[in-house]
């Protein structure tokens, strides 16, 4: 997002966190953001006429109090209202922001459960089994399959398997993503949850599962070297052979015996 949204987004994760605080309803409000998402998706002229920016900010939020007021819960109306009485740079800016609060406050539900943890696991494998299976990637991520037949596969795969937060973005995602695919949609939601946490997300490549004191022990090394918390996804690779590959954002620590093997065979050509 370009700096005016960046600054809009701001003060709408603000009203956000404050309706938040003043239900117990998270998964409610979630939904409501969601659904106000998919209609200004599929609105033009709605769309165009809260995003734009030659009129008043208040005037849109009283477009938008007529609209939708009795339609959804006040707490999403009221976050809404933020959203379009503020400059974004472009009408998608707008929208994604929405799905992105709705996402946000789908999460917020989880973590009031103390299961927000579980939901990035669930979702992290959920998104690695798809990407590895050729079939099933096509099933969820072909365009032209219809949207309920690729979210009745997830359901079938989730459903009574994965906390509810998790089947609810999973179907999200294979929908009518904003971000376009559904393994985008996915590592989008997990860097919102992720943010949540105020944590750094280490992806580790091992040759094989982590034993529960490993993965502890890994875990605070690297919050102790961070200074932030850690949430770490394992993918378990036997072509590392042996060590384990870190990822942290940008930043790659490769430990694995092939690294190792590569850098010594580059040594003896050099």
């Amino acid at each position: 997002m370009l700096g005016p949204s960046r600054a809009a987004m701001h003060a709408a994760r603000e009203a956000l966190a404050a309706q938040l605080d003043a239900t117990r309803d998270r998964a409610a409000v979630g939904e409501d953001l969601l659904a106000v998402a998919q209609l200004l998706t599929t609105n033009v002229v709605l769309r165009r006429a809260v995003a734009d920016p030659s009129r008043e900010g208040a005037d849109k939020a009283a477009l938008v109090r007529r609209l939708l007021e009795g339609r959804i819960g006040d707490q999403a109306r009221q976050v809404v209202e933020t959203v379009v009485a503020a400059r974004w740079a472009s009408d998608g800016d707008l929208v994604d922001a929405v799905e992105a609060l709705g996402v946000e406050a789908v999460l917020a539900e989880a973590e009031a459960h103390e299961r927000l943890d579980r939901v990035e696991d669930e979702l992290f494998r959920f998104n690695r089994i798809v990407a590895g299976n050729p079939e099933l990637r096509a099933a969820l991520m072909e365009r032209r399959v219809d949207a309920s037949a690729r979210e009745e596969v997830v359901r079938r795969l989730l459903s009574g398997k994965a906390a509810p937060e998790t089947e609810r973005l999973a179907l999200l995602a294979v929908g009518t993503p904003r971000a376009g695919r559904y393994d985008r949609a996915i590592e989008g939601f997990l860097e919102i949850a992720a943010r949540r946490q105020e944590q750094l997300t280490a992806v580790v490549t091992a040759a094989v599962p982590l034993t529960e004191d490993q993965h502890e022990r890994l875990v605070r090394a690297l919050r102790a070297h961070y200074g932030r918390p850690i949430h770490a996804n394992v993918i378990v690779d036997p072509g590392v052979v042996g060590g384990i590959r870190i990822e942290i954002g940008d930043e790659v620590i490769d430990g694995t015996v092939v690294s190792r093997l590569e850098e010594a065979r580059r040594r003896m050509v050099g």
